[in-house]
């Protein structure tokens, strides 16, 4: 929309110009009053959509703000600008982003856009997107200059719809999308492969706590589950609730032996789990736990490990099992 009305503004200046051939083209020779209504329209439509103009005098770094740049940073307007002291303002990562980005257009004769998080004057943490091109003198660049806008409340919608995608609402946990993700992300090269191990959870007990006492009371076995994997598997790449009652851990293993101890502590603890008042929940756990690197795709070693987690339970519950590539399981109680 808004650039829409910049175009519309050079549109009419355009005009106006041509309608005055009598006159030099500048933008003093433009009736005043026509000047005024366009810089009106500029500025309530640049304040409407939270977008301001900015430009660098490369050779000298000094920076040109419309009234809208110096708001979005919190700055008086007209305050003296300094761009090493603007960048400043970035937060780490967008600050080595920007300067990226924006060392490469310049070498390229290019332009650039970036979502960046800035910290502002007063302390207010807000988010921007910048619009870059580079304009030449011959070869040479001599100016950067573009738009700033406020995309906060986007980002914000945009961290929201992201977490309701991927994660659990109950117990806050990675959801399945998420574990899939992460899960073919670690196993598509070797090197983070080898030293992978998978652990599939299934919750013993629930069931009849949640016949019995309800779905509230279901509901808060959930919560306390995953509020114990979490404690108790801090050292996990990723601790995910990827259905029903059933969760899966994605955790760095040396061997099957770690695995085991890892598994064993995931046993002890979930049946020594108690809620927020002290009153133990009377579930447990039984685990299946697959190495990735005896297997192929990930769906190799899911099935896996969900093969193993099925002879734990057949074995008596509340117990592990660790999957072989021969297919065999050995159960081993914690």
């Amino acid at each position: 929309m808004f650039s829409s009305i910049v175009r519309e503004v050079r549109s009419r200046l355009t005009v106006l110009k041509a309608a005055r051939p009598d006159r030099q083209e500048t933008g003093a020779n433009v009736p005043s009053a026509e000047l005024v209504h366009l810089k009106k329209l500029f500025d309530h439509s640049s304040r409407a959509a939270r977008i301001g103009v900015w430009e660098c005098n490369l050779p000298n770094e000094t920076l040109a703000w419309t009234d809208m740049v110096y708001e979005l940073f919190d700055l008086p307007i007209g305050h003296p600008l300094s761009r090493d002291e603007t960048v400043k303002l970035y937060s780490e990562r967008s600050r080595i982003e920007l300067t990226m980005l924006r060392d490469r257009a310049i070498r390229e004769r290019s332009g650039f856009s970036l979502d960046a998080e800035i910290i502002t004057g007063k302390g207010n943490h807000r988010w921007i997107r910048i619009t870059a091109t580079v304009e030449c003198e011959g070869d040479r660049p001599v100016r950067i200059f573009g738009m700033k806008q406020d995309i906060t409340a986007e980002k914000k919608l945009f961290d929201e719809i992201r977490y309701l995608a991927e994660f659990d609402l109950l117990t806050g946990l990675p959801n399945r999308v998420q574990f899939q993700s992460t899960f073919e992300t670690l196993c598509a090269t070797d090197a983070t492969k080898h030293s992978l191990a998978l652990f599939v959870i299934d919750l013993d007990g629930f069931k009849q706590v949640n016949d019995r006492l309800g779905h509230q009371a279901g509901d808060q076995c959930l919560r306390v589950a995953g509020n114990c994997l979490r404690s108790v598997l801090g050292g996990a790449e990723l601790v995910a609730r990827i259905g029903g009652d059933e969760f899966a851990v994605l955790h760095r293993c040396g061997s099957s032996d770690e695995a085991a101890r890892i598994a064993s502590s995931i046993v002890t603890a979930l049946s020594a789990s108690c809620d927020e008042d002290g009153r133990h929940i009377g579930i447990g756990g039984s685990v299946g736990v697959a190495l990735a690197a005896g297997y192929g795709a990930p769906k190799d070693i899911f099935a896996a490990a969900d093969g193993a987690l099925y002879a734990a339970k057949s074995g008596g519950r509340n117990r592990f099992s660790l999957a072989h590539p021969s297919f065999t399981s050995q159960t081993h109680a914690a």
